[in-house]
């Protein structure tokens, strides 16, 4: 999976939107008005944060050099995820689906898609 592929990906979940609240270098990508993924597009190599269960965030950091602590975000709850293909696209898109429905989860049962 590359980044284009990883934006789709968000795009295409129930209610997600692409915002840029940071400015125009930074996709932020949303549901119910919370994030679940950021990325920068003009970075090399390519990263990805996203939100993640803090248990899964800690073991999936010691067993892939790829992700790392979320950068300037919570550490506990996001991590950064490289998209170069040192990780499996099967991995990408589950992380992601993974952030996106902690996210739905913490929305109000009427916000949720």
């Amino acid at each position: 999976m590359d980044l284009p592929d990883a934006i789709d990906l968000c795009l295409s979940l129930p209610g997600a939107e692409e915002t840029t609240p940071f400015g125009p270098e930074v996709l932020v990508y949303k549901v119910g008005g919370k994030i679940f993924a950021l990325t920068d597009p003009g970075e090399f190599p390519p990263r990805m944060n996203l939100k993640c269960d803090p248990a899964r965030a800690a073991a999936l950091r010691e067993e892939h050099e790829s992700i790392t602590p979320g950068y300037h975000m919570n550490k506990r709850h996001w991590n950064t995820v490289r998209i170069d293909r040192s990780l499996s696209g099967l991995l990408i898109d589950d992380l992601i689906r993974h952030s996106y429905d902690l996210v739905v989860a913490s929305l109000p049962k009427k916000q949720r898609p």
